[in-house]
């Protein structure tokens, strides 16, 4: 099995959540650096933090636009697609079918996954869960006219 192989089959596992068969892929020593996350997971952490968000976000699915392979590491570039229908940090579902941009690169050794460095668009996700509002083009130059303002009153207060 090639390493392209054997980290399509970890996501692919996931999706049918097959978790105990997607964490088989993982070595004993395996570490993931998630973007915002203060610390690195370990193998346990790794599978409750995918465990929460597979609760949260139902039907998930990834989509790879782009699979690289270089030596030991397989970079998948794409989206991941789901529907929030389960709490997710707090949030109570919102029944948003959502579409997440996604990178991942996955090291390989011996067969098995050591480790992972995953990025999500998290503005994105928050934007379409209704959590952060992003101003439309037509509202920008007002909130900027405005800040703007603010700043130039604080320096002539100084």
């Amino acid at each position: 099995m090639t390493n392209q192989d054997i980290v399509l089959q970890f996501y692919q596992a996931f999706d049918d959540r097959q978790i105990e068969q997607a964490v088989d892929l993982l070595a004993p020593g395996f570490v993931a650096h998630l973007a915002g996350m203060p610390e690195p997971l370990d193998k346990e952490q790794f599978k409750q933090f995918g465990l929460s968000f597979y609760t949260a976000f139902s039907q998930g699915k990834h989509s790879f636009d782009q699979v690289i392979v270089s030596e030991d590491k397989v970079v998948t570039c794409g989206t991941f697609t789901a529907t929030h229908l389960g709490s997710f940090q707090g949030l109570p579902p919102t029944g948003q079918s959502i579409r997440l941009s996604i990178m991942h690169i996955d090291r390989i050794k011996d067969g098995q996954i050591v480790e992972h460095w995953g990025q999500g668009d998290a503005l994105g996700l928050m934007q379409q869960l209704g959590i952060v509002f992003l101003p439309g083009p037509q509202l920008l130059p007002h909130l900027l006219k405005g800040a703007i303002a603010k700043l130039l009153t604080s320096m002539h207060r100084k």
